[in-house]
């Protein structure tokens, strides 16, 4: 019996051209693939999990025989629909494929390079081209670092929740939950719904500036009605909700033991004198998610500064990039949530359709998709401003604070290249003392350097230029074949191109 478009083990045809290739199977990469392929264009969806539903939609194995997986997420009906329309249509889910380059070709047509396997283990090639391509790849969290911040139990907030979804596990018993940004919200809320005791919730913005937009607010009544729903949670919980404050130092031998949790002035110092000691014995820290746009930035997409921040995709009406047949949508443009990841999926599968079609999408439908897009979006800026990191949180760090984990690389270097050496740049910092080359390329460190670099002005968010986007075997490079040189639309290889940009 023939395998199904869907099928997991369906090999993909060698050679074979489909309409759109969509990378990411998340909210936004969902909508997209579903949606263009109800309107009868040949789709592959690449993902590197082997479940659909991207970070936000991360849910247990069967193998764990969870019974009410939706219990961890709300608004789930929305993926479940998502999930149902994808094995019902004929869309190609290619899982387990990490995505580490994407090649616009001389005739405009796209190249999808990938390996496959669990975190590309399995070191097998694989190239999907199509017409057309979607980036819906999501973000990761943003990490500022502190006194002890590598200390076993330690984990990301988002981390400590894909714990939970994925694995039915809890990082501790008696979990601080700290850093910036509604996420700590969610991640507090469901911890303690699983058993967990956290002590506080301990937010480094003040939740008044939120105020200053009352339009955006009134415009988002759901976003309202979650906050609601997870302060009840946490009321209920009795969790205590710190803003203005920060965990500046974690305190322990062989794991977490307790943090100092400190007063922080309007650009994030702290406040002589307010430090307290809170026992623990995990702490689930983030503050904020960057958005993941590397393919798109190696083949020149341009990109826009964030409130943040951080960089997103520079986008047109229907989600386009400045490359030509290249989309985004998602935390692409800017962290916004899964509601908003759906409808710009949605639209940027509509636009696709109609481009490659020849006919326009439904009037009437797309308009409606745009004014969702754009309230929200509004929102999602709203939300941006009010958790950016302030310019004094580096007053957190001792000399001796690693920086960057990968090559330990303490504050203290990183002061010394800027204040002695010349550096104003996180780029210059790296090549003086290794900071941002190890296994991460910098996506853990990039924004600590950065604001170091800057010494209190503001920071120069990072390039995000990679020539891999995931860690790539050289066995896998070299059984590539010979395919001619792609048509370059972003800068030249060499100084500050993006190879120069990896070393």
């Amino acid at each position: 019996m023939a395998a199904s478009p869907s099928d997991p083990d369906a090999p993909e045809a060698p050679g074979r051209l489909h309409d759109l290739a969509v990378v990411g199977a998340g909210s936004a990469g969902l909508a997209g693939a579903v949606t263009a392929a109800e309107l009868g264009l040949s789709v592959a969806l690449l993902d590197a999990s082997e479940q659909t539903g991207g970070q936000f939609y991360r849910h247990p194995a069967p193998a764990l025989g969870a019974v009410r997986p939706e219990a961890l997420h709300h608004d789930w009906s929305a993926f479940s629909d998502l999930r149902r329309r994808l094995a019902a249509g004929s869309v190609a889910h290619l899982r387990g494929h990490h995505v580490w380059s994407v090649l616009r070709e001389a005739d405009g047509t796209w190249t999808v390079h990938a390996v496959t396997g669990a975190d590309g283990a399995d070191e097998r090639p694989a190239r999907v081209r199509a017409r057309a391509l979607l980036l819906a790849t999501g973000a990761y969290e943003r990490q500022l670092p502190f006194p002890g911040w590598t200390l076993p139990g330690v984990v990301g907030a988002g981390g400590a929740q894909a714990m939970l979804k994925s694995g039915l596990v809890l990082p501790g018993h008696r979990i601080v939950v700290a850093g910036s940004g509604p996420l700590l919200l969610a991640v507090a809320s469901s911890l303690a719904a699983a058993g967990a005791r956290v002590p506080a919730v301990v937010e480094a913005a003040g939740y008044l500036r939120y105020a200053r937009a009352p339009r955006a607010l009134a415009a988002n009544p759901r976003k309202a009605a979650e906050a609601l729903a997870h302060g009840a949670a946490l009321l209920r919980h009795r969790v205590r909700v710190l803003p203005r404050s920060a965990v500046t130092e974690v305190h322990g031998t062989d794991r977490v033991e307790a943090v100092t949790v400190s007063r922080l002035d309007r650009d994030w110092r702290p406040l002589p004198g307010t430090g307290r000691r809170v026992a623990c014995d995990a702490l689930a820290v983030g503050h904020g998610l960057v958005p993941q746009i590397e393919l798109a930035t190696a083949v020149g997409c341009a990109t826009r500064p964030l409130p943040d921040g951080t960089l997103g995709l520079a986008l047109d009406d229907s989600q386009e990039s400045t490359v030509p047949g290249l989309w985004a949508a998602g935390e692409t443009g800017g962290v916004g949530g899964a509601e908003l990841a759906r409808a710009e999926g949605e639209l940027a599968a509509r636009a696709i359709a109609g481009r490659l079609r020849g006919r326009p999408a439904s009037a009437a439908r797309t308009a409606g998709l745009r004014r969702r897009r754009n309230r929200m979006r509004a929102f999602a800026d709203v939300m941006s401003a009010a958790h950016a990191p302030g310019r004094g949180w580096p007053a957190w760090l001792s000399d001796d604070t690693d920086v960057c984990r990968c090559e330990e690389v303490p504050a203290g270097r990183v002061r010394e290249a800027v204040a002695d050496l010349g550096a104003r740049d996180a780029r210059t910092v790296k090549l003086l003392t290794r900071a941002g080359m190890g296994w991460c390329q910098g996506r853990m460190c990039g924004t600590a350097v950065a604001c170091l670099a800057a010494r209190g002005s503001v920071a120069e968010p990072a390039a995000e230029r990679r020539p891999f986007a995931v860690p790539v075997p050289l066995s896998v490079l070299a059984s590539l074949e010979g395919t001619g040189a792609p048509e370059r639309t972003g800068q030249p290889d060499g100084p500050g191109g993006p190879v120069a940009e990896s070393l």
